[in-house]
């Protein structure tokens, strides 16, 4: 009897890309998807681990997904929060059946045969080999797509789980990247996003990230290319060249910065200075003009002084960027920082969050607002979540809200910026580029 799967995924690009993947195994051994949990007869959460609040919303979803478990239903948790917990989770959810982690997704099928049976089982082993090449991922289609291209982390972060939970860092082949962006080409993407934990680390053996920028930039059809996320020390003179020099690489960058004190950054185990990270944006900014950034920003992290949080404000002014994403520190067991002394007051890390979201939302505004009147390319990526418009992207990651219809999906266009909320812009088109491939981030003068 055909069996029919619903996964429900939280977390970064890298769970959905995931989540692609474990639609790629089940559905090649006769499982058909399902939308909706009620009709499922396998439910599996995909999880991640980065902060508490992630876990504990995944903790209260499983429990409101029980309710849908009928007598040999299966209910699973996979992903990084599996990978963490292990077989500690079977304990705490009674009614949870499979705990899986990411480097055991191919033996699902296999796995929920024996749930279906009535056991409960775990599978958390690291397998450094695999980066499960013969699963043809299951997407939704549309114009853009993830790429995996490197799984794990070898960096080791006093505050982050993601060793722990992904396992050491391996590159898959440059040549199987290539072939597997040709494939989502001929399936209509046009924009494909790299993924790597420290994706411009990118090493196979015999190619670099620089090497891999240019071999996906030269496949015939795919007009952008955007990766995540990069950790700043590894933009090397080499990979920025690439950048500057390959016409599908987007002018915007993901650079994770995490705090703007050095002592701070010393305390994470990060391997740069402040000064070192704003020559990083210096670089990419001299050699990529119009470039964007956005980053990743912790307050609270433990022994952070006033001053040390002071200096982060003052970062945030420094490296202008265009969009920060801003978190209070989580404590991660299993993680160095835990034995760190001088945990931040909750109430002093709330006060500093709500500080530094003033200041990014200030910046982001008034830099927002100095482009209104520009033209840009976009791409049509979905309909927007609210009235009759379609939502779109310039190639520095502004979202543009746009008067097409639905048909417009996967178009190119050059429209001008009429309008912000101070984060989203309005637009108007001026030009359809649907026959050209993508050009430089301002391609029209008014």
């Amino acid at each position: 009897m055909t069996k029919r799967v619903y996964i429900e995924t939280y977390g970064c690009q890298m769970n959905v890309a995931d989540s692609e993947l474990m639609f790629g195994v089940l559905l090649r051994e006769g499982y058909v998807r399902t939308g909706t949990p009620e009709d499922a007869d396998v439910m599996l959460v995909n999880t991640c681990a980065v902060r508490d609040n992630a876990e504990q919303r995944v903790i209260g979803r499983v429990g409101e997904l029980q309710r849908h478990k009928r007598a040999g239903d299966v209910l699973g948790v996979v992903g990084c929060m599996a990978q963490r917990l292990g077989p500690a989770l079977l304990a705490r959810v009674p009614r949870v059946d499979l705990v899986v982690g990411p480097d055991a997704y191919r033996n699902l099928p296999e796995l929920i045969g024996f749930a279906c049976g009535g056991q409960r089982l775990s599978d958390t082993d690291f397998r450094s080999w695999e980066h499960y090449e013969d699963v043809p991922a299951v997407r939704e289609k549309g114009p853009t797509a993830f790429a995996t291209v490197q799984r794990g982390c070898d960096y080791r972060c006093t505050f982050c789980i993601v060793p722990k939970t992904r396992g050491p860092e391996r590159s898959r082949k440059q040549e199987d990247v290539v072939r597997e962006v040709i494939g989502l080409v001929e399936q209509g993407t046009t924009e494909v996003t790299l993924l790597g934990q420290t994706v411009n680390s990118y090493d196979d053996g015999q190619h670099d990230f620089a090497d891999l920028l240019r071999a996906v930039g030269a496949i015939d059809g795919l007009e952008r290319i955007r990766f995540t996320s990069p950790y700043p020390t590894d933009f090397t003179p080499r990979v920025i060249e690439a950048m500057a020099t390959t016409p599908a690489v987007c002018e915007h960058v993901h650079l994770p910065v995490q705090s703007g004190s050095n002592a701070v950054l010393k305390r994470m185990l990060r391997r740069y200075t402040r000064e070192q990270y704003l020559a990083v944006v210096a670089q990419l900014r001299q050699a990529i003009p119009g470039i964007t950034f956005s980053t990743d920003i912790i307050v609270g992290f433990p022994g952070e002084t006033d001053d040390q949080f002071a200096e982060t404000l003052s970062l945030v002014n420094e490296a202008d960027f265009d969009e920060a994403y801003t978190f209070k520190y989580s404590v991660r067991e299993g993680t160095p920082a835990v034995r760190l002394p001088n945990h931040v007051a909750d109430e002093v890390a709330s006060a500093r969050l709500d500080q530094l979201i003033n200041a990014v939302r200030a910046n982001v505004r008034r830099k927002n607002f100095a482009r209104i009147g520009e033209a840009h390319e976009v791409l049509v990526e979905r309909p927007a979540r609210r009235g009759n418009l379609m939502l779109a992207r310039t190639r520095g990651n502004q979202l543009v809200l746009l008067e097409l219809p639905p048909t417009s999906l996967g178009e190119y266009h050059a429209v001008r910026l009429t309008g912000t909320t101070g984060s989203t812009f309005t637009g108007a088109v001026v030009q359809r580029f649907a026959e050209l491939r993508a050009g430089p981030q301002l391609v029209v003068v008014l």
